[in-house]
């Protein structure tokens, strides 16, 4: 009998995990990108001078 990799199904599961969170924070860039102004450059300015 053949024995498991267990590296490889380590790889697998790292990356379904990866996968998994870039998806949730590209969901979460797209609602926070919905809320935020119109003109972010204008907070950036205020906090410069």
């Amino acid at each position: 009998m053949a024995k498991p990799n267990f590296k490889f199904q380590k790889r697998q599961k790292e990356l379904e995990k990866k996968k998994k969170n870039e998806e949730k924070m590209q969901r979460r860039l797209e609602r926070i990108g919905g809320q935020t102004p119109e003109n972010p450059d204008q907070a950036t300015d205020e906090e410069g001078d």
